[in-house]
């Protein structure tokens, strides 16, 4: 991209006159207002359509228009995606972590606003999904295409990434210190005193933004009617485990879905098999329906008439087993409805529909301690701590569970409660999956950036940057003599031997055949197949820079062939991996 002039002199005085310091935390506020405002402008778009929507619903009855709403929405998504953008769009916070693994921390300039046009479309008519994973990809790619057009280094546009999604949480939930510890804890920043200020620059400026425009009120206004009893804690423990259950359920059928999804080639297909299940799920479950922030803030009071309304079983609303029963289906089936609504082609995050589990599964929790016969104990209390349970094992994320539910209720009363049961719940999926939904696929490719700063630049390497192609190829068929021209000829003291397809069979290794090369009567009597050995291992271009270095050091080798379908590519060599590696890990370590 060509600098215009005006900002290439702009850039020129800033490196003369401005420290780094103070640079980033002007960058840091702009970040901050204009991710707090998208975020704002998604709130207010899908508020609209969906009180648009539901003008006429009665709550007695169910309506049909829920088997048509998600549909439409997605399908218009859909015809966005398709034929105005035309590429890849992605999703949310996955889409921003594979940005920073696998890109440079680049993001397309798009994402500033097609992420806010299709999941309000998406979550306005219905889908069941969230509005947070959105505007953290709209927040990221604001940051990312400022950082590209003030030319900062990777490290310090990741740091924007940081702020940017920070800034997007902390507008939404009005929880600015949640922003911040979600920026460190998932998007996996390193904790360092030039990266906290210009977060918490952002996200302070973003949460001032949302109050401007939305008022001081939050998504979820709780005034908690009751204390922390002692005596509940083996409850809440109970709570943790039983959260944390539900946490790899969740992961699993997610995971298992989208896997299906993946596998069918067409959008039509797609959209008509995911929207089918989509509508089904609501109209049998209304509750189900869009983000579910009200349903959630029904929870939180103890009020299960959520379950009833809109649907088949209002005339059951005062049934205690029923109840039960809805919250236990709504809580198993959340996740389906969910990766429907991605399957068809919706776009949006899942941080809403696991809080939304995370406050029923905690209603259902005391409702069936109460219903069993153990002590009662608070409906509210244990919805809210759910909440953060769904949080620290869906998202492996205990602490933005912890902060953002201590936040959002106005103050820490339950804060030794949500410890338990944020950690609790943390440890239980732990013992079952390493990674989160979030970054399940990454891991599995080898692409995941994490807190470690030298397995992240072996991350940032790739084969293909390292190969060395200065090497003489020989037939196999070919004299010694011949060797010997070529190896005089030549730099370097290994000598990879293919055939006329290029495809490699073995290598000469100058060290080997020492005592041989002198001996001018052989020239002509030993051929390279005599010479030749068959390393004991090769690499691809698309291996793990982990599992080339795990090689070298296996093989004790200075040089390692690379190969693509047997064909003969070069080499990697340990002095050059080392040296790269030395490069990328003092770029993104360095203050």
């Amino acid at each position: 991209m060509k600098t215009p002039s005006l900002l290439k002199g702009f850039l020129i005085w800033r490196l003369k006159n401005v420290h780094s310091r103070p640079y980033l935390m002007f960058l840091s506020l702009i970040v901050g207002i204009g991710s707090g405002t998208m975020a704002v402008i998604l709130f207010n778009i899908v508020s609209f359509i969906q009180r648009f929507l539901k003008v006429g619903f009665t709550r007695d009855h169910s309506n049909l228009l829920y088997l048509v709403y998600p549909v439409v929405g997605i399908s218009l998504s859909v015809l966005f995606v398709r034929f105005i953008l035309r590429q890849s769009l992605g999703h949310g916070v996955p889409g921003v972590l594979k940005a920073i693994s696998m890109n440079q921390g680049l993001i397309k300039a798009h994402n500033m606003f097609s992420s806010v046009i299709t999941s309000a479309l998406t979550v306005g008519f219905g889908g069941s999904v969230g509005l947070e994973g959105p505007s953290v990809s709209t927040g990221a790619a604001i940051a990312s295409n400022i950082g590209r057009l003030f030319r900062l280094s990777f490290k310090h546009k990741v740091l924007l990434i940081g702020c940017g999604s920070a800034a997007a949480m902390a507008a939404i939930f009005k929880a600015p210190i949640a922003g911040i510890v979600f920026a460190f804890e998932v998007i996996m920043l390193d904790l360092t005193t030039s990266s906290v200020i210009p977060i918490l620059i952002a996200s302070a400026s973003a949460t001032i933004t949302s109050y401007i425009f939305l008022g001081q009120d939050v998504i979820y206004p709780i005034n908690l009617k009751e204390n922390f009893i002692l005596t509940d804690i083996p409850y809440y423990i109970a709570l943790g485990v039983f959260t944390g259950l539900i946490s790899v359920y969740f992961s699993r059928v997610y995971l298992y879905i989208a896997n299906i999804f993946g596998k069918v080639k067409s959008s039509f297909v797609k959209l008509i098999v995911g929207g089918s299940i989509l509508g089904l799920l609501i109209l049998i479950f209304p509750s189900l329906y869009g983000d579910g922030y009200e349903s959630v803030n029904h929870a939180l009071d103890g009020n299960v008439s959520y379950l009833f309304e809109n649907s088949f079983f209002y005339k059951y609303s005062d049934s205690l087993l029923v109840s039960v029963i809805l919250l236990a289906a709504i809580v198993l089936l959340k996740v389906f409805a969910s990766s429907a609504t991605f399957g068809a082609g919706g776009i949006g995050g899942i941080f809403a529909p696991t809080l939304f589990i995370g406050a029923n599964a905690g209603l259902l929790f005391s409702t069936l301690v109460k219903y069993i016969g153990f002590d009662e104990v608070s409906k509210s209390n244990f919805a809210l701590v759910g909440m953060a349970g769904l949080l620290a094992g869906v998202l492996h994320a205990p602490l933005t569970g912890l902060f953002l539910i201590a936040e959002i209720t106005g103050g820490y009363a339950l804060f030794l409660p949500l410890m338990i049961t944020a950690t609790l719940a943390y440890a239980t999926v732990k013992y079952f999956d390493s990674n989160s939904v979030y970054t399940f696929q990454l891991a599995k490719n080898k692409e995941l950036l994490t807190h470690h700063a030298d397995k992240n630049a072996l991350v940032m390497m790739k084969v293909d940057n390292l190969i060395e192609t200065n090497f003489k190829t020989v037939d196999k068929d070919a004299t010694l003599g011949e060797l010997v021209k070529v190896i005089a000829d030549s730099t370097r003291n290994i000598f990879p031997v293919v055939d006329e397809n290029n495809y490699f069979i073995g290598v000469v290794n100058l060290d080997d055949i020492r005592q041989v090369i002198f001996q001018h009567e052989l020239y002509n009597q030993i051929t390279v197949n005599e010479l030749m050995t068959v390393p004991s291992a090769h690499v691809t271009p698309d291996d793990s820079m982990e599992e080339v270095a795990k090689k070298i050091q296996q093989t004790g080798r200075f040089n390692i062939v690379v190969l693509r379908d047997g064909k003969y590519l070069g080499f990697v060599s340990r002095a050059n991996v080392f040296l790269n590696y030395r490069k990328i890990l003092k770029s993104i370590s360095a203050e």
